[in-house]
């Protein structure tokens, strides 16, 4: 064999063995609509390293943030027709789908952050990540989203009296309007990636959500009351389309959940720190922080428990939810 020919077959076997490599990776596309600056984001980050690391490289995570390929129901659909990998949604848009989680809407649900953590780490919350399967979505973990709270930009908010007459935006969430209304505000749903500019040209006068969310999003440039009524500890919630996940192997679908477990016990230490540091930070920017008494919130949204009256097995989840490690 000559030199040319030597070469030519030296590099044939290089690309050879490279595309086969190649062939090996497999790389999920999750995408959400968080800023990077995100204590979630940061958990998603560290799924990808953990993932990556289990797999020897087989398995990597490439990430799309900021709404890079949308809303998040545009990335629910992209997920059941095949076109993405992996979504972080709220639960308050994931009820859109799955009828069994606007109980996590249910205002006043959890006693506390613990209480919480105990109910998505049980046999509750295992049983809830399934639920989508019929929907061709497949639920990871549940990452901590803190409570919801509201923030205006004229006035605060020391008692539901303060919400009447006020355009509130929410989440495209049935429960979350249901919350609002029931405190005497006018719900407003609007999609996450245009609330900046609303709450800018007076389209809605507030919003509720997170201190992290409230911070990162810059909405405190704009909206200079934040009272901590917490009304709400919805979660987060990671998912992969079932089309993927029956596309892993056994024991790739076993490296994908422990690297969505040991990201969630992160995530919360992330969630934490972030939550300080954006009430350090709202505070310096001169958000006057309101610590309103719950007890009105509480009696005026007791109602909306009545809706599921007529379903007996979400009854059954709520009173199981809130029995835990009591």
């Amino acid at each position: 064999m000559e030199m040319k020919e030597l070469i030519l077959f030296f590099t044939g076997l290089v690309l050879l063995i490279s595309c086969s490599t190649e062939k090996e990776i497999k790389v999920l596309r999750l995408a959400h609509t968080l800023d990077t600056k995100h204590p979630v984001h940061k958990a998603m980050v560290i799924l990808g390293e953990k993932l990556e690391k289990k797999s020897n490289g087989a398995l990597q995570v490439k990430l799309y943030p900021s709404g890079q390929l949308g809303a998040e129901r545009e990335c629910l659909e992209l997920l059941q027709i095949g076109s993405l990998d992996i979504t972080k949604v709220s639960a308050a848009v994931l009820e859109n789908f799955i009828t069994e989680y606007k109980v996590f809407s249910i205002p006043y649900l959890f006693r506390d952050r613990k209480h919480a953590f105990d109910v998505f780490d049980s046999a509750i919350g295992d049983e809830m990540l399934t639920k989508g399967d019929k929907f061709r979505l497949r639920g990871l973990t549940f990452y901590d989203a803190g409570s919801r709270s509201f923030y205006t930009k004229e006035k605060p908010i020391n008692t539901p009296t303060d919400l009447e007459g006020l355009k509130i935006r929410v989440q495209k969430s049935n429960m979350a309007i249901a919350m609002v209304n029931s405190l005497g505000g006018s719900p407003t749903p609007i999609s996450w990636g245009e609330l900046y500019t609303a709450l800018q040209q007076g389209v809605v006068d507030g919003a509720e959500n997170n201190l992290p969310s409230f911070y990162t999003s810059k909405h405190y440039e704009i909206c200079k009351y934040f009272s901590l009524d917490q009304h709400t500890s919805v979660p987060d919630v990671l998912l992969i389309g079932l089309d993927t996940w029956e596309r892993l192997s056994e024991q790739e679908q076993k490296w994908l959940k422990e690297a969505a477990r040991e990201s969630t016990i992160e995530q919360r230490k992330l969630w934490a720190a972030s939550e300080k540091e954006s009430l350090d930070v709202i505070t310096k920017a001169g958000v006057e922080i309101i610590t309103p008494d719950k007890v009105p919130f509480q009696e005026n949204t007791k109602s909306i428990q009545t809706m599921f009256s007529d379903r007996p097995e979400i009854v059954s989840l709520i009173h199981n939810i809130k029995n835990t490690n009591q």
